[in-house]
């Protein structure tokens, strides 16, 4: 093949993952005795990339020559683009376990093995849209919606693409999902590292954009403040903040979840002398060298930044409500090494084995782990006997990281079932936490006074810098833009402050032509990675708009019992599901305990809810005019 030759494959294939390897020979030799023992790859134990894949030195150096003999061989591959069984049985081969076939035509339309359909509208019959953010679900519609040939334009609050990742400039901002997953399916890239810190991924998506020209067609620095339907005239009024307003028959939101920073209200809040601020406003000519500094809370921001800032700090308090799982992860700051790219680029489909064996790991196969069962014996710490397996393994780790400092122990281990809040990788937090500069509280903030702050048992702890890692508004969908729908109701007037629904996340009755990304009920809680689900809107999405154009229809509104019915069936499967569990709380769930943010379905479940849009599902008017 050109660009490699024996001496150099060979050098890569020692930093090749071997389980995905095994399914690279069956495609380029169709031999099928690759399908069986002495070749068949160990299942990976909890998350873990499982690169020698429990093979003998001797079938490991038998692999990595046949991969080398057969890419240098050149020719077609005797597989080029399997499907179906044949997928599946090369899945389950890869994954060392079962793989159901449902999976097989969601992988195979993922790995490139079949096309999707062609969406696309005849010139000058589309609706016309306007996208409101330029993140990765808004970056996903405008280019999607081009490829249909649909007008549209894209107004983003900020002065560049990325949402979210430009936002959180934070040290130690990066992904917790694998780098090779957390991409557009047909944009890979070459990471590098295997979790993609935040100015690599914002580099990506500006790479993204530039490559599908979407800056032309994104107005930067445009705010909404609201958007008005015209039942009359079938379509949308968008004014900005500035005053400018705009027209389109079709708003598609893409703000996000995690977009609108959460500041609680803690007494004392704006009386304190220092720097204070929350995670996602982290000033960029900080310097924290011998300062005393506070971080309030314990969760995935204050995970990522105090290890990052534990060394320059000369105290570190962190204080803690709640305890959070954290699994361990062995290439969490690892480099994706040299070989491993020249294996992306020269082996015929190593890179789309290497992620569809990544979404396995990390995706749904936890799922099953997280259902209720009614009869299992000790519900107070876990919600079945699989749940309670994970349990141990992630006990015994924090056990090992934290030995000899039984007072960390006793503080840092939850007393909840594993994945009852989002799992957390450990990516240097108990090292951080056993420094001699740094302190676990495990309490809230009571107060904060001008040099520090108060826990809620009276601990008094002084501080130059206070670091507010307390999330997002997460159930306040579209806040705070003010949205009219149908006979003038709003949004926040039909969801109240936390209790927004949708059909699939996507559409709401009483709201025409509005469709959601990442809407209510739509995040992973399970594992994965987010850009699968925004492929899934944005496709569903698409369809229907273009299936709108084809027959000439002017007003799409999701029908009333369809949003009651798929309302119904989330609420249900969450209740029998860990994050309604009585003993914690979670950031999925408002007040009332109803789970508002997080997806109860198998990936695979919404892929296929998701692939085409249903017009019957929805009351359609046509087009006036």
């Amino acid at each position: 093949m050109a660009g490699t030759d024996r001496e150099t494959l060979a050098a890569a294939l020692e930093y090749a993952n071997l389980p995905s390897l095994v399914p690279v020979l069956v495609q380029l030799t169709g031999d099928r005795r690759w399908l069986a023992d002495p070749y068949r790859p160990t299942r990976s134990r909890g998350m873990e990339d499982n690169d020698g894949g429990g093979f003998a030195p001797e079938v490991a150096a038998e692999i990595r020559a046949a991969v080398c003999d057969a890419v240098l061989a050149g020719g077609e591959p005797a597989l080029p683009a399997p499907t179906g069984d044949e997928l599946v049985e090369l899945m389950t081969l890869a994954v060392g376990e079962p793989v159901t076939p449902e999976y097989g035509e969601m992988a195979a339309r993922d790995m490139g093995f079949v096309d999707e359909p062609v969406r696309r509208v005849e010139p000058g019959t589309g609706p016309s849209v306007i996208v409101i953010g330029a993140g990765v679900s808004g970056m996903l519609a405008a280019i999607e919606l081009d490829r249909a040939g649909i007008e549209h334009v894209v107004l983003e609050k900020n002065d560049d693409v990325g949402g979210t990742w430009l936002e959180n400039a934070y040290p130690g901002a990066g992904v917790d999902t694998p780098s090779y997953l957390y991409s557009y399916s047909f944009a890979p890239r070459a990471w590098s590292t295997h979790f993609g810190k935040r100015d690599e991924v914002i580099t990506y998506l500006r790479d993204v954009a530039d490559e599908h020209a979407l800056r032309s067609r994104i107005r930067f620095g445009t705010e909404v403040a609201s958007a008005v339907y015209d039942e009359d005239a079938q379509h949308w009024t968008v004014r900005t903040s500035a005053g400018d307003a705009l027209v389109a028959d079709v708003v598609i939101t893409a703000t996000g979840q995690l977009n609108k920073p959460k500041v609680p209200a803690i007494p004392g809040l704006d009386t304190f002398a220092g720097p204070i601020f929350h995670t996602a406003r982290w000033p960029q000519d900080l310097d924290l060298a011998g300062k005393r500094v506070a971080v309030v809370g314990s969760g995935a921001s204050a995970m990522q930044v105090v290890p990052a800032i534990a060394d320059d700090v000369e105290h570190l308090t962190i204080f803690q409500r709640s305890p959070q799982w954290v699994a361990p992860n062995d290439v969490y700051f690892s480099g994706v090494p040299e070989g491993m790219h020249h294996l992306m680029e020269h082996v015929p489909f190593y890179r789309l084995w290497y992620r569809t064996r990544l979404s396995w790991n990390t995706g749904d196969r936890v799922h099953p782990s997280l259902q209720v069962d009614p009869e299992w014996e000790h519900p107070e710490r876990s919600v079945n006997a699989m749940n309670d397996a994970h349990r141990r393994v992630f006990t015994r780790y924090l056990e090992s990281e934290l030995d000899g400092r039984p007072d960390l122990r006793e503080k840092a281990l939850p007393d909840y079932p594993p994945f009852g809040k989002r799992m957390l990788l450990d990516n240097g937090w108990f090292a951080a936490l056993r420094r001699e500069n740094v302190d676990l509280v495990p309490e809230p903030v009571a107060a904060i006074t001008p040099r520090g702050l108060r826990g809620a048992d009276g601990t008094e702890v002084a501080a130059d810098v206070v670091v507010l890692a307390t999330g997002f508004h997460t159930h306040k969908v579209l806040h705070p833009m003010d949205v009219f729908g149908r006979d003038g109701c709003t949004t926040a007037q039909v969801w109240g402050d936390d209790d927004a629904t949708a059909h699939l996340g996507i559409a709401t009755a009483g709201f025409p032509n509005l469709f959601l990304t990442c809407g209510p009920g739509t995040v992973l809680g399970h594992g994965g990675s987010y850009i699968t689900i925004a492929e899934c809107q944005v496709r569903y999405i698409v369809d229907l708009l273009v299936q709108m154009a084809q027959r000439r229809i002017g007003a799409a509104e999701v029908r009333e019992e369809t949003e009651a019915d798929y309302v119904a069936r989330h609420d249900d499967a969450h209740d029998r599901m860990i994050w309604t569990h009585p003993g914690m709380g979670n950031w999925y769930r408002n007040d009332a305990g109803r789970v508002v943010s997080a997806l109860p379905w198998r990936i695979v479940d919404y892929w296929e809810m998701t692939r085409t849009a249903d017009l019957a599902d929805f009351d359609v008017e046509p087009a006036r005019g």
